[in-house]
């Protein structure tokens, strides 16, 4: 099966590779997104993988490939930031998006209408002002347990897919959080990452336990589990946001130890997103803050970085080009 390559940028939109990355394509603004906007997010719907969702700064839109346009969903969000966005793997009618000021809406109905989830956040922090919501990660398996983190301010737990929330930062060195990744296939293992390192918990959220790494750096952004349910998982690690050097971690242990994956070349700055996807588990794609792209096509054992470059990057996305 055909994978396309979905970027999301800070001031040129969303660009699309239908060729692993070798060429690509930005649709002008007669597609119907502003070809500079801000694109925090992105997803995509099982049941259509065609029809990509991005989170801007002016709301929520969806791509249909068949047409080669972008629909706005109108939305509360549509002048708010959507820095997360997830859709269930279960239920492809049910989307979670969270914002910045912190906030998190639901729809049920594929995006047509959404409402505000009650939920307390934090509105304020001396670090990044506003919180934000940073990932949702609905869980593979059990179509009722969500998670969400906030930057700054934990993680949450949902177990009636995403309608009531819980806090479960018990354990956790710091409330600064990037990432979150679950792996299933025997003992439920979650992870989150933060500013001052990757933790575990073995009990969906309830307690945590800090995993040092080997490296010059505890900052963690991004961590992501290979779809062949192997047990290997890859994590991103650098000198801060955006930083100016870093690392792509990997662990073929269920992240009990992690080693140099080795990225080819000098960084521009933190490794911050991971694409993969269950069509061919071979492909991983990793992305710099500052846009430099990488590619494997043997399942992480070797990278070659990529020719494009983009600015600013916050999503990366692979996605089949057909049902």
């Amino acid at each position: 099966m055909d994978l396309g390559l979905y970027v999301g940028t800070i001031g040129t939109s969303v660009w699309f590779s239908y060729d692993l990355g070798e060429t690509w394509n930005r649709p002008y603004s007669e597609s119907g997104l502003y070809l500079e906007c801000r694109v925090w997010s992105l997803a995509t719907n099982p049941a259509e993988p065609a029809k990509i969702y991005a989170g801007t700064d002016e709301g929520i839109y969806r791509w249909n490939d068949a047409t080669s346009k972008w629909t706005h969903l109108p939305s509360p969000m549509d002048e708010t930031p959507v820095w997360a966005l997830a859709q269930s793997p279960h239920d492809p009618n049910l989307l979670l998006a969270g914002t910045q000021p912190a906030a998190l809406f639901r729809s049920r109905d594929a995006g047509r209408t959404w409402s505000r989830v009650r939920v307390e956040l934090a509105q304020h922090c001396i670090f990044v002002q506003r919180p934000r919501v940073t990932q949702i990660l609905f869980d593979p398996q059990n179509p009722k347990l969500v998670w969400m983190g906030i930057e700054i301010d934990g993680v949450y737990r949902s177990e009636d897919a995403g309608g009531t929330w819980t806090k479960c930062s018990s354990g956790l060195i710091s409330e600064d959080i990037h990432g979150l990744a679950v792996l299933g296939n025997g003992e439920r293992t979650l992870f989150t990452t933060t500013n001052k390192g990757l933790h575990v918990s073995n009990d969906d959220g309830g307690n945590w336990k800090q995993i040092p790494l080997d490296s010059p750096w505890q900052y963690t952004r991004a961590i992501e589990p290979t779809p062949d349910r192997r047990g290997v998982l890859y994590l991103t690690n650098g000198n801060g946001p955006p930083g100016s050097t870093g690392k792509l971690l990997r662990s073929i242990d269920r992240g009990r130890t992690w080693g140099d994956a080795k990225l080819p070349g000098e960084l521009n700055s933190t490794p911050w997103c991971i694409a993969t996807h269950a069509a061919d588990p071979r492909i991983l794609f990793v992305c710099t803050n500052f846009g430099h792209l990488f590619r494997s096509t043997d399942g992480g054992e070797t990278w070659q970085k990529l020719k494009r470059e983009f600015g600013e990057v916050r999503a990366l996305m692979l996605a089949p080009l057909r049902a």
